[in-house]
């Protein structure tokens, strides 16, 4: 079958649909007919909607400006007196009304092929009508994009979940509420990047492909180069390559990027997703803890104007101090038993009565995370950090000075769930060698999230990278708290979707 073939059978099948869509492929032809190319290449405005709400907002009520401008958008209502006319457009979430007379349009009968969702270009003198409504009273209008496919009905908008997130555009489309919430995820984003950047930091691209995977306990996306003709794989972490630039001689980057883990989907987890690494030479863990709450708190009040924001019916304050909470007083609080103390054995027993399952290597520092992932994680409402996780959570780094099965590493947990994850960064590349030839071990014996062995990272270490600290805060979490959203689907434009034929997209 040709091109051209196939694009007739489309254009049937299309009308074919319902009677609505082929009423607006007859209002296409005769639009056509009557003014030429529905689809023209260009409408100059001269302002647009919101503009004009604001320039002639002070005239009085059934008053004429004398002023002509040029303005379009899409129509989102339309209603038909007969004689005249009204019709709203919108353009970037601004609506101005539009007024229709017969007695001054000679096509003014045209008005019957326009429909709820084209976009039409118009230009007409300004006025108030007596109801008070800022409006244009069109002497020349024109289509500038036929509308073939009816908006969902406009007092319903779209509420199915699979269709929301599948066809976001029709989301966009009739939701205002989460056309503003996505917005306000580019705030918070741009807020992020001029927090950095005002305290000296400087923003850098790292390689969102791979030689080898690392950075993180993940597994990853696997692509192949032809002309290289190897094995890539989609970053995990950016972690690596930000930690070369330490090296290299750069004290303050950080990176607002696009990370890939080949994980499960769910409320919280998304296999693409954005997340902010940050590293300072000279800083360890106490400083990233100080930057964290000063990035959330600083979001939420450019964002609400207050650090106190409302997240699934509770409260929840930013502002700083946050409770620092070493992960085994926690579990002390929370399950009344001394981790601490206990062997790996009795840990183990203590996991096995009460049917948590260990997918990790069994060790004293993997059941420690276990017990407060499975008992205390989600009793935190409030921002709490959680300092001091077992070594073997990760294996880069720096142990503390009270306890060597210990790192100086914290997760902030808000809601239930991790906001960030950070360090006192491992810079001694003998004992970074160990951990790391212990992670391909294990990597080896079947743990798909271990890292496997960098031998340039290590290389680089070994020239030297100064004492630091560095912080990840994932994006999408952080949106999620602070616009009130339960599931991270509702902060990322395009979540990932299983396609309808069945292959993940």
């Amino acid at each position: 079958m040709t091109p051209l073939s196939k694009s007739m059978e489309w254009r049937e099948s299309i009308r074919g649909e319902s009677d609505l869509i082929e009423e607006r492929f007859d209002s296409l032809a005769t639009i056509e007919d009557k003014q030429g190319n529905a689809f023209p290449p260009r409408f100059k405005r001269t302002a647009t909607p919101a503009e004009l709400q604001d320039d002639y907002d002070h005239l009085d009520d059934d008053t004429w400006s004398g002023d002509t401008h040029r303005t379009a958008g899409r129509i989102k209502l339309k209603r038909d007196l007969g004689q005249i006319a009204f019709v709203d457009i919108e353009y970037d979430g601004e609506t101005v009304q539009l007024y229709f007379q017969a007695e001054e349009l000679d096509d003014y009968d045209l008005l019957d092929e326009y429909d709820l969702g084209d976009y039409v270009g118009v230009e007409g003198e300004m006025m108030k009508t007596q109801t008070g409504e800022v409006s244009v009273d069109v002497r020349d209008h024109r289509m500038l994009s036929k509308s073939l496919r009816p908006l969902p009905d406009k007092y319903h908008g779209v509420k199915d979940t699979e269709t929301r997130y599948r066809k976001r555009y029709l989301d966009l489309m009739m939701n205002d509420d989460v056309r503003e919430t996505l917005r306000n995820r580019s705030k918070i984003i741009r807020f992020v990047r001029d927090y950095f950047d005002e305290h000296g930091f400087l923003e850098v691209e790292t390689p969102m492909l791979h030689n080898i995977y690392g950075g993180a306990a993940a597994k990853p996306f696997t692509t192949y180069h032809n002309d290289l003709d190897q094995e890539l794989y989609l970053r995990v972490s950016p972690e690596l390559y930000l930690k070369r630039l330490l090296v290299g001689g750069y004290t303050k980057v950080f990176e607002v990027n696009k990370s890939f883990r080949n994980e499960s989907i769910d409320t919280t987890h998304n296999p693409e997703y954005t997340m902010l690494e940050a590293y300072q030479a000279f800083a360890d863990y106490e400083d990233m803890m100080d930057i964290t709450e000063q990035v959330f708190a600083g979001a939420a009040k450019h964002i609400h104007g207050t650090t106190e924001v409302e997240y699934d019916g509770d409260m929840i304050d930013f502002a700083p101090p946050w409770p620092r909470v070493t992960m085994l007083e926690s579990i002390e609080d929370h399950v009344g038993i001394k981790a601490g103390e206990m062997s790996e054995d009795e840990l183990a027993t203590f996991c096995d009565e009460h049917g948590y399952e260990l997918d990790k290597k069994p060790c004293w520092g993997n059941y420690v995370q276990l017990i407060f992932e499975e008992e205390c994680e989600e009793t935190y409402t409030q921002p709490t950090f959680i300092t001091d996780h077992p070594q073997s959570t990760i294996p880069l780094c720096k142990q503390t000075e009270y306890d060597d099965r210990l790192i100086e590493r914290f997760e902030p947990i808000c809601a239930g769930m991790e906001i960030a994850n950070a360090y006192s960064e491992l810079n001694d590349p003998v004992k970074q060698r160990e951990l790391l030839v212990d992670q391909a071990q294990q990597r080896a014996d079947g743990d798909e999230e271990a890292h496997p062995l960098d031998e340039d990272f290590l290389e680089a270490m070994e020239h030297g990278m100064p004492p630091a600290g560095g912080l990840g805060i994932g994006i999408d979490r952080m949106a999620m708290l602070l616009l009130d959203q339960q599931s991270i689907k509702d902060v990322i434009l395009f979540p990932a979707m299983k396609d309808k034929e069945g292959t993940d997209e």
